[in-house]
């Protein structure tokens, strides 16, 4: 059965594999949304396929409970469907039930693309994408937190002033790194000495507070995305020309800049 023609049943299916972590959550709705809530830390709203949403319905939720003091995260019903291990472990991670491991008790080191793709797949839910450095922390042997990042590009700033962009962080499912992503972009900064570093927070999933904490300022806010989805529910970005019968989107991204 193509996963496309799954129904509401990934609601319950969700719940199911929430309860085998000890996750205990209930069902509400609020102006016709499908919320999941999870003690009083987080609320997941559950985005079904066939929806009449548009993004800016999603963004006014989010932000609505963010003025009362709660998270909200979008749940799209294709990550769940594609990427169910890495929604729970980031699910894990935001409830505060990882195991934690301080960074002082890593070591640093370059990594090759192949172990670098590897982890992203296995514990990103985005996935893994081009990148010209690749960095892990390793506890004893293990690989538990891998950071990806561009190579430096000029910009019109000053003479010789260098940029680059922290694409991809991840730690491994079940771990939390105190000071990891710290020690990663610390150790990126010595090697490469850029003048300042960017990323960008999934909205969806993030208001950027882990780069608010370590100094990163928001500069940007970026407009949502449309995507397709292939037959193995993985997102591309849609072209301006293409249709699709099956479309969906994010609530866009918050772009950050830390100063060297």
């Amino acid at each position: 059965m193509n996963n496309l023609t799954f129904e509401n049943n990934w609601h319950h299916q969700f719940s199911l594999a929430l309860a085998d972590h000890k996750i205990g959550c209930f069902f509400f709705t609020e102006a016709g949304f499908r919320l999941l809530r999870i003690d009083h830390q987080l609320i997941i709203h559950l985005v079904c396929l066939k929806n009449s949403f548009i993004p800016q319905d999603l963004i006014e939720l989010q932000e609505r409970h963010y003025q009362k003091g709660l998270k909200l995260i979008h749940l799209w019903e294709d990550l769940w469907l594609a990427k169910p291990d890495q929604v729970l472990a980031r699910i894990k991670s935001l409830l505060g039930k990882n195991s934690r491991i301080h960074g002082r008790k890593t070591r640093i080191a370059k990594i090759t693309k192949p172990v670098a793709d590897t982890f992203l797949i296995e514990n990103h839910l985005q996935g893994t994408v081009s990148s010209r450095y690749k960095i892990g922390l390793f506890e004893k042997d293990q690989l538990v937190a891998v950071a990806t990042f561009s190579a430096l590009r000029k910009m019109n700033h000053t003479e010789n002033y260098k940029s680059a962009e922290l694409i991809r962080f991840a730690v491994k499912a079940g771990y939390s790194i105190t000071g990891g992503l710290s020690k990663l972009i610390s150790f990126f900064a010595v090697t490469y000495q850029p003048n300042d570093l960017m990323t960008y927070a999934d909205r969806d999933w993030s208001a950027g507070e882990a780069y608010i904490k370590l100094g990163f300022m928001q500069t940007a806010v970026l407009e949502p995305q449309i995507y397709v989805l292939d037959e193995n529910l993985t997102r591309q970005l849609k072209k301006a020309d293409e249709a699709f019968a099956q479309e969906v989107f994010n609530t866009g991204s918050l772009k950050f800049i830390l100063q060297f």
